[in-house]
């Protein structure tokens, strides 16, 4: 008996090994090897989505796991860790901030929609935010970020010196102007090239890029493969915003994660996708810089080794988060899933019928950006905070009066992206390969470059967001007084939707031909 208890002595103490937030003494010595666990993109996705995918509770259990079995990790975000939930809408990055350090996040960067609420809230958060705060690429001096970030940092492993960068996207065209105003922008490849080249002069071995510029700007913007592509110095880089899902395992993703330097070397890309349904796992060789990489689901399976005290951390948020998924506006006879003609339709509709109203005169069209819908829309009974997850951002709805030939060079400019929303009535047509549009019609009409068009979307898009300059030079009309989410729920409240909610439209309204 006393064998047997020394037994499950031995066993319970392994099993505490695996689950501690630092390796301990028990850990394998594998002290010329690290392993880096990385995030992105995971937009504030505290719980499981409906799929029963991802959950920060679960993302931990693994990253304890990865802990206790290696001697040497770094836990690494690259940005946009909020925005998508009611926990972002109602806490403002409280949420994520607290978890993201009880879980030990030792280097993270900013993505786009860290700056959702503006500087002078995202440098309060981020003044908390322990670790490792890069942007290599962002001038920040005189604004509320002064001070918190630095370019690059050298950690040292068993001897062994790692550089790390971080590099930014431009924020002109993907953040308002108002919420980043005072930060300057330098070119993210050559402020990587020249930091890498610093920090090899400082002795770094190897050196990793922490990156959110997204994987392939199709040439239009600097990305993670031009970085690697006219790089020397760089050996990884661990990227965001695009949320590209690269699983070096597989074919494909051993080729998406291979770009060949300028010397012909080659330069591992990685990326985990989005909303944490993936936990990224890079093992180096500190001896000879050897890379394996893979990615690991966070499911179901991990739920009996949940953490109960990191649990009872979310605990006191829910409260919020449920009592607006319990306010109940309507009934949708059918699923309206993220990713689809028919959500994309159904909103475009919306702000077209909205957009009227407030100008008091029918509007020609309306536009919707796709990264604006954020979730779907579940069969049943719709609630607030379903809406809000849907749209969860601070846009208004506007009415503006806009150029034929401006609305004609915004299409081409949605074309650019594979298409956006546009309201019924709306056809247009664009050659897949330049992006060119082929056809643009209004009701069977083709759009007159001469003719002034009333014109119903979002400020964010009317600012120039997701690169639309054309609707800059817009006459503003009109404006809501509410914000999208609360403009949609009251539509849903008073079934001014109901005939769009019974009758999905699935068509493809901007096609490529």
């Amino acid at each position: 008996m006393r064998h047997f208890n020394l037994l499950l002595s031995l066993v319970a103490a392994f099993a505490a090994a695996m689950v501690s937030c630092r390796p301990s003494a028990s850990a394998p010595a594998d002290t010329d090897t690290l392993v880096i666990i990385h995030t992105n993109d995971t937009h504030s996705a505290i719980d499981p989505d409906r799929d029963d995918r991802g959950g920060i509770a679960r993302r931990k259990v693994l990253i304890d796991s990865i802990r206790g079995a290696h001697a040497n990790t770094l836990l690494i975000d690259a940005g946009d860790a909020v925005q998508g939930s009611l926990y972002f809408t109602i806490f403002g990055g409280e949420v994520e901030r607290r978890l993201m350090n009880a879980m030990g996040y030792e280097i993270r960067i900013l993505g786009n929609h860290e700056f959702d609420n503006g500087m002078e809230p995202l440098a309060r958060e981020w003044r908390l935010v322990e670790g490792d705060r890069l942007s290599a690429n962002y001038g920040l001096a005189g604004t509320p970020l002064d001070s918190i970030f630095v370019p690059s940092v050298i950690k040292e492993y068993n001897g062994h010196k790692i550089g790390f960068i971080g590099i930014n996207l431009d924020p002109a065209g993907m953040v308002m102007a108002a919420n980043h105003q005072g930060v300057v922008y330098s070119d993210a490849v050559a402020t990587a090239n020249a930091e890498a080249a610093r920090l090899k002069e400082q002795g770094a071995e190897m050196v990793i890029v922490v990156s959110h510029i997204g994987y392939d700007e199709n040439g239009e913007r600097p990305d993670d493969r031009a970085i690697a592509a006219q790089s020397r110095d760089i050996d990884l880089i661990i990227g965001g915003h695009s949320h590209t899902t690269i699983d070096p395992l597989t074919p494909e993703g051993e080729a998406m994660s291979t770009v060949n330097n300028l010397d012909g070397r080659p330069v591992r890309v990685l990326q985990t996708g989005s909303r944490g349904v993936n936990l990224g796992e890079i093992t180096i060789s500190l001896t000879d810089g050897t890379i394996n990489a893979r990615l690991i689901p966070v499911d179901a399976r991990l739920d009996s080794r949940v953490d109960p005290e990191f649990a009872a951390l979310i605990a006191p948020y829910r409260h919020g988060v449920d009592s607006l998924r319990g306010i109940q506006l309507g009934t949708a006879p059918t699923a309206f899933e993220k990713n689809t003609p028919e959500i994309l339709n159904l909103l475009s509709d919306f702000v077209l019928a909205r957009g009227s109203q407030i100008a008091g005169k029918p509007a020609d069209l309306a536009i919707m950006n796709k990264g604006g819908i954020r979730n779907s829309l579940d069969k049943g009974t719709i609630t607030k905070g379903e809406i809000i997850d849907i749209l969860p951002f601070d846009n208004k709805i506007v009415v503006v009066d806009i150029k034929g030939s401006d609305l004609l060079e915004n299409l081409a400019i949605m074309a650019a992206r594979d298409g956006n929303g546009v309201s019924r009535g709306v056809a247009v047509t664009y050659d897949p390969n330049d992006r060119r549009i082929n056809t643009a019609t209004i009701d069977g009409k083709p759009i007159d470059p001469a003719r002034t068009y009333r014109l119903a979307t979002i400020n964010y898009l009317a600012d120039g967001g997701d690169y639309m300059t054309p609707l800059t030079r817009a006459t503003r009309i009109a404006e809501s007084r509410g914000v999208l989410y609360d403009e949609l729920s009251d539509f849903i409240a008073s079934g001014q939707l109901s005939a769009l909610l019974a009758s999905p439209d699935t068509s493809n309204r901007m096609t490529a031909y």
